[in-house]
């Protein structure tokens, strides 16, 4: 299984309510948490076969900002 960082621009948890269906439906990622204690916010992502462009589109499609660690 592969692991991937990303920090955000994403800054409560609303932020993350709306970015989840656009992860959710990412059938490569397996599982995902979003951590808003740090500075910045990032984004891991578990899964397979993960390509780091289509999460950051996805991420972007959502309304945020998004860049691998």
């Amino acid at each position: 299984m592969m692991e991937l960082t990303f920090k955000t621009s994403l800054k409560c948890s609303g932020c993350e309510a709306k970015v989840k269906p656009f992860l959710d439906e990412m059938k490569q990622i397996e599982k995902w948490s979003a951590d808003l204690s740090v500075n910045p916010k990032t984004v891991t992502v578990q899964g397979q076969n993960l390509n780091v462009q289509e999460i950051i589109a996805t991420i972007e499609k959502a309304g945020f900002k998004a860049e691998l660690v």
